[in-house]
């Protein structure tokens, strides 16, 4: 298959064929973002997807699920979408799942009425990166969207019925007062968005990024292991969606947990106690097992 620069996709999507609809990243200012900076943004002619689509039925035959890469395909004009979503029905009668990463403001940029038309086609889950909830935090970062804004993207994802995985960062603060703010803001906005999946990952400073700059400049403090789960555990404390997957499985987290809330709730929050009180870093993931 072809597809150009780096390959970059929810961990939950590794069994998907990945259909690169977009070369890079809409928004791509985030600060703790280094995934698409080798990449300058522009969207794939419809009749080189459509190619690639009909290349990947001679590979693979039939698929059950399908990524649309890269950053943000949702910024992709809806008709267009629905062109590619019409032609993976017709390549693959098994598909059954259509995936795609998507930015607060391409969804903001939509109408109900698109992004309704998108799940009748078929677009089944959306990855949305809302990293906090914390106002102030989402303007340092650079995310381009203010807490009611990235609030109002998730609810309409969900309003449309397409299957939301919200993304948050532990440790995008730093340490002290902030973390302990982020953690309880994290919590408020997704108790507000209700998604139906909850992936928490660590803050990890790749270089060629304005936070590992300011890492190096010693402007900003990574948590330790530690103080991260001391995160990830008021974050579970203010939790309060029924059903919500809770996954922090993740490779770049320290100490991984994964459950359904509120049954698993308790059992997440007595392993992070138990880790704490410890201390005991065989506990933890090693920092040579942690990526991105």
């Amino acid at each position: 298959m072809r597809y150009e620069g780096n390959i970059f996709r929810p961990f939950s999507e590794a069994n998907s064929y990945l259909l690169q609809c977009t070369i890079g990243c809409s928004h791509n200012q985030c600060t703790f973002c280094g995934m698409y900076k080798d990449k300058k943004y522009r969207i794939r002619s419809l009749e080189d997807i459509k190619t690639d689509i009909s290349m990947a039925k001679q590979h693979y035959v039939d698929v059950e699920k399908v990524f649309l890469c890269d950053g943000d395909a949702l910024a992709i004009d809806t008709e267009i979408l629905l062109e590619i979503l019409y032609e993976l029905r017709q390549a693959f009668p098994s598909l059954r799942h259509v995936g795609t990463y998507a930015g607060p403001r391409s969804i903001l940029d939509k109408e109900m009425t698109e992004l309704t038309a998108l799940r009748a086609a078929g677009l089944g889950k959306a990855y949305l990166g809302v990293e906090t909830g914390d106002d102030e935090l989402l303007r340092t970062v650079k995310k381009g969207v203010t807490a009611d804004e990235m609030l109002l993207a998730g609810q309409r994802l969900i309003q449309a019925g397409i299957n939301l995985s919200a993304m948050v960062l532990l440790g995008l603060a730093g340490p002290g007062e902030p973390s302990h703010r982020h953690a309880l803001a994290t919590a408020k906005i997704c108790n507000e968005m209700k998604p139906h999946y909850l992936a928490a990952l660590t803050v990890t400073p790749v270089p060629n990024t304005v936070l590992y700059r300011q890492v190096r400049d010693g402007k900003f403090t990574v948590l330790n292991p530690f103080e991260t789960l001391e995160e990830m555990k008021i974050m579970l404390e203010n939790l309060e969606v029924r059903g919500l997957k809770f996954v922090g499985a993740h490779a770049s987290n320290y100490l991984p947990l994964s459950g359904t809330l509120p049954e698993d709730q308790m059992k997440m929050i007595n392993i992070i106690d138990h880790v704490l009180t410890t201390r005991d870093s065989n506990l933890l993931r090693h920092e040579n097992m942690r990526g991105l």
